[in-house]
């Protein structure tokens, strides 16, 4: 189709080769723009990109992959921007399990409960588990039913492109489960998600936590690929349409004159002019890209320092025998929970198959545990020491003693690797190695609304959506930025997903 000459120049800069840089790169090239990726680091992917050690691919941002079947959201996302045959994948579930919530005996209630794909099966578990609660469960399950359909049905492209036409759905789920006065137990199940993606129960949004589990209930998957191979997909696919991406490429300045966009400045000292550049890292970190003065009001530098982040993720990699340890098809989770029911922490568990032969990963995610690395804060990875290493080992030995507890001693046990906070925030930019970016609290949602505009024109944030968390939300948030970028006429008439 041929598009409209746009009013603005079509060099596009994008600021970050995460899945929000590179797919809001190919959106753009395949409508004929002409885009360079920016990459601080030496090959493209962000948190997608897995590394090796030992031979064996260690992941970092994607675990597993809701909405993938024919149809839902995720699998239109990647047959748009031509990448589906590319990215192969194993659903999850057949044995009727994607998650495995464990919880401790002493909290009352069931000490199990098994996450099944497709929400008439989610309801009818819920319902076995908690048989005194039928009616709570049925109010419950009814908005997660109606975010399953907007979901798919890609609701957000037919809005006005305006966030706040969710500030009336800002309501907690805390604050409804308490309404509906549900048992405490039946209230961990459900804020496991809400956890999951680092909003406590009483400040997460209902609209989030409902978007959340849908996507994942409505179908799970596993990459049958490493996340390196899974960027290397969409970067391949990005050059593929004319895009470039120029890596070692840290920018150190945003260009602006009178509040118009004109062009980056590179670390090197390098200058790139253009009229259209697009920030798909963190909005503070954009923000520091930007002069003191005259660029953006005083209130919108405030508004966007004082957002609060997501928690940051400790993480453990651990290569075990693959006779004694065979790969587990679910997800494993050990939930902490409160009086209430409340989930201030958990432990996730994956066992995978790894490529190398009589070997399988064990990979163990927590939080962050940020009071741990204050001492290293000032400091830059691979430049920390010995004591800093050593706190990491110690803790990812007591993470694994108590995965032992639960799955049996390990054999041919070998830690591979593990991470903090800090190496997120070294590697990605992310402000206090938060994991997932911008907390969508109920809270402060007035203050993360819009976050996709700026007040500088020809400057845009890309993957920043309020309607859903991880790889689906931050593709609805690149294709929100292409639509403020064309406009909401073009956008209806161009992009068909």
């Amino acid at each position: 189709m041929t598009r409209p000459e746009p009013c603005f120049s079509d060099k596009v800069l994008i600021i970050g080769s995460g899945i929000g840089g590179l797919s809001t790169a190919i959106i753009l090239a395949g409508l004929g723009f002409d885009v360079t990726v920016l990459e601080k680091n030496s090959r493209p992917g962000g948190l997608m990109r897995s590394y090796s050690r030992d031979g064996i691919e260690c992941e970092v941002g994607v675990h597993y992959l809701g909405s993938l079947d024919r149809g839902q959201i995720l699998r239109r996302f990647f047959d748009y921007l031509g990448v589906t045959e590319k990215i192969p994948v194993t659903r999850m579930g057949e044995n009727g399990i994607i998650d495995r919530y464990l919880f401790d005996p002493a909290g009352g209630g069931p000490t199990s409960f098994d996450l099944p794909p497709g929400l008439d099966r989610f309801e009818e578990n819920l319902k076995q588990a908690f048989t005194e609660e039928q009616q709570q469960i049925e109010e419950i399950i009814k908005p997660i039913r109606k975010a399953a359909d907007q979901l798919h049905a890609l609701d957000f492209l037919d809005g006005a492109g305006n966030d706040f036409a969710l500030l009336d759905q800002d309501r907690s789920l805390g604050e409804i489960l308490d309404d509906l006065q549900v048992s405490p137990r039946l209230r961990s199940v459900l804020a496991i998600a809400s956890s999951w993606i680092g909003v406590p129960l009483d400040d997460c949004p209902a609209f989030y936590h409902n978007m959340a589990l849908a996507s994942y209930v409505s179908s799970s998957w596993r990459l049958d690929c490493s996340g390196s191979d899974m960027a290397e997909v969409l970067a391949d696919r990005l050059r593929s349409l004319g895009g470039k991406i120029l890596t070692r490429a840290g920018v150190s300045r945003i260009r602006v004159q009178k509040k118009i966009v004109t062009g980056v400045q590179l670390s090197s000292g390098e200058e790139l002019p253009a009229t259209t550049v697009i920030g798909a890292v963190h909005p503070k970190v954009i923000l520091n890209m930007l002069p003191l003065k005259g660029a953006v009001r005083p209130s919108y530098r405030q508004r966007i320092t004082g957002i609060k982040d997501t928690h940051g993720i400790f993480s453990v990699h651990a290569r075990i025998a693959s006779d004694a340890h065979p790969e587990l098809p679910y997800n494993l989770f050990k939930i902490d929970t409160d009086k209430k029911g409340n989930v201030p922490d958990l432990r996730y568990y994956q066992i995978r198959r790894s490529k190398q032969k009589g070997s399988n990963l064990l990979s163990i995610l927590t939080s962050g545990r940020d009071e741990l690395w204050a001492p290293w804060e000032q400091t830059r990875s691979g430049r920390r020491g010995r004591e800093y290493n050593a706190t990491k080992m110690d803790l990812a030995g007591q993470l694994i003693h108590e995965a032992e507890t639960l799955l049996g001693p390990f054999k041919d046990l070998k830690i591979l690797d593990a991470y903090t906070p800090l190496t997120l925030r070294d590697w990605v930019n992310s402000p206090g190695g938060s994991a997932y970016g911008v907390q969508r609290s109920a809270s402060q949602m007035l203050a993360t609304a819009l976050l996709n505009r700026t007040s500088v024109q020809g400057l845009y944030l890309a993957g920043q959506s309020v309607m859903a968390p991880g790889i689906i939300g931050t593709i609805m948030g690149s294709f929100s930025t292409v639509r403020l970028l064309l406009g909401p006429e073009e956008f209806k008439a161009t992009i068909r997903l």
